[in-house]
């Protein structure tokens, strides 16, 4: 039974990003000022924290601390942590946690200075800090140890963005970049999320937990013995954390590398928050198109578009949703991509086909073609489908100052163009092997107006670009169409996919059931 609080309990929630400003003159805010509503919310929160009541402190960090921060805080700060402290008995992690929330609500809301970058940056380090070197005796819900880590790694691609726009910086932000260099350095990123991996065991108790020795999974990671689940789950969401941002480095392999001991094949603790699920097919889908690994993208990328297409209505209420409908569209367009590229319709389920025919089908009959506006359809795709790319290098303050905080993505772009362009030459030859079930190299020769050493070669250039390396260092095909040569004839092999007529017959009647009950209703009015 929940606890009655008198302030209001609600729905759940998720920050996405944003910033803050904590000027005490700002809207006549007084960061000293806590009014009775926070203190009552800080202490309870302490004390189920002590208590280890995951129950509860969900019901706080999801429901009221979003409740109280519509009513009381949409355009100011939180109260500043050294005024709470005192109602928790100054206790030093709950404290970090707080700061934490805290600062997650500001980026939010508001816009960060930069001071207020690099302060979250120490208190994360300060946290971080506590949860691999020190005694951590908490259990804590999985939706906010992932908010600490996608909040983390937000935070630092936000800062990059910030610091590769040097154009318009003042003298002052100039000289705490130079004074602060360290504050989300790339390697202090990844060394506290591999960190976070390695002292939390996980790799090995996933391995474990394979053989039946261990129940991380059938216990959504929560300890039930009395233990502590911070370091473990943190250290499981860090590997989705060093996988998005590997991808916003531009590092696909390494970041799907990652991931390799979380088994997306199978539902698991990344399931287990939407925000968690989604972060990870998406940056894991994305890797795979990079990669030309079509197949596995496509494959991810329908399962968790069917999910959302399943479970939306259950978020309609939650500040998660808009980022969910974002995800949404950004993942249908990356289908599209997918699909255009490497046809392979047969792995994409009715409902999501249908919904990617609606947003895109006429784009992609046009992405088909080999000409400038295909070309021109890839790149607007791409660029609102893309992550947000980061160089993570600090900018040379002896040279006269730019902004270069386009120049990752825009090397990203050309690389995916170029690659387009080469799949591009192969549409017309796909088009042809689709005709036959033989043919000479000859005849298809004349076909393409080519003559045959350069068939030849465009025959195996298609061989090379329908097969792709998958992580295990295997050779793999994504081509629906596939041929050998034997002398000068082409024996050409179609991928049949076996038809499924339960799903069709089972669609059929949940429709005639509907018709049914609204006929029913008809006649009762």
């Amino acid at each position: 039974m929940a606890t009655s609080y008198d302030f209001d309990d609600g729905v759940g929630y998720e920050d996405m990003g944003g910033g803050y400003r904590q000027q005490p003159q700002d809207l006549g805010y007084d960061p000293n000022f806590v009014p009775d509503a926070v203190k009552t919310f800080v202490v309870h929160l302490y004390r189920h924290i002590r208590e280890k009541n995951v129950y509860e402190i969900h019901q706080m960090y999801e429901g009221s601390f979003q409740k109280l921060s519509d009513r009381m805080f949409k355009e100011s700060p939180w109260p500043s942590v050294d005024a709470v402290a005192p109602y928790v008995d100054n206790d030093h992690v709950f404290c970090l946690l707080y700061q934490e929330m805290w600062f997650r609500h500001l980026y939010a809301r508001l816009a960060p200075t930069p001071k207020q970058r690099i302060d979250s940056w120490d208190n994360y380090c300060s946290l971080f800090q506590v949860v691999l070197h020190g005694v951590v005796n908490m259990q804590l819900p999985n939706q906010w140890l992932w908010d600490m880590v996608d909040e983390f790694v937000y935070q630092f691609q936000s800062y990059c963005q910030y610091r590769a726009k040097m154009k318009n910086k003042t003298e002052q932000e100039i000289a705490l970049l130079r004074q602060y260099d360290q504050a989300w350095n790339v390697y202090g990123v990844l060394n506290y999320l591999q960190a976070l991996v390695e002292k939390s065991m996980i790799i090995q108790i996933l391995e474990q937990e394979k053989e039946g020795l261990e129940q991380f999974t059938a216990t959504d990671g929560y300890d039930y013995s009395g233990g502590s689940n911070v370091l473990k789950v943190l250290g499981y969401f860090s590997m989705i954390g060093l996988l998005r941002v590997h991808c916003l480095l531009g590092d696909y392999h390494t970041g799907l590398k990652c991931l390799l001991p979380i088994d997306i094949s199978q539902s698991g603790v990344y399931t287990s928050v939407i925000g968690s699920h989604i972060t990870t097919i998406y940056h894991y889908g994305f890797a795979n198109l990079m990669l030309r690994r079509y197949v596995d993208a496509i494959r991810e990328f329908n399962k968790i578009l069917l999910y959302i297409y399943k479970t939306k209505q259950y978020h309609q209420k939650s500040p998660q949703y808009e980022q969910i409908l974002k995800k949404n569209e950004q993942m249908y367009a990356l289908l599209a991509i997918c699909l255009s590229l490497c046809p392979q319709v047969k792995l994409v389920e009715e409902n999501v086909n249908n919904q990617l025919r609606e947003k895109y089908g006429e784009k992609m009959l046009r992405m088909q073609r080999y000409d400038e506006e295909a070309f021109a359809l890839y790149d607007e795709l791409f660029s609102y489908a893309c992550p947000k790319f980061i160089t993570p290098s600090a900018p040379i303050y002896e040279e006269p100052l730019v902004n270069y905080n386009q120049d990752a993505y825009r090397l990203q772009l050309k690389l995916f163009l170029y690659e387009v362009k080469q799949q591009q030459l192969l549409s017309g030859i796909r088009t042809f092997l689709k005709l036959y079930s033989t043919i000479s190299i000859g005849k298809l020769a004349t076909y393409m107006e080519v003559d045959e050493p350069t068939l030849r070669t465009i025959l195996m250039t298609y061989k090379h670009k329908t097969h792709a390396v998958d992580s295990e260092g295997k050779i793999f095909s994504n081509a629906d169409v596939d041929f050998y040569i034997n002398d000068d004839m082409i024996y050409v092999v179609e991928s049949k996919s076996a038809k499924r007529y339960g799903d069709y017959f089972l669609r059929q009647i949940v429709k005639l059931e509907e018709t049914i009950n609204e006929m029913d209703r008809a006649k009762l009015e």
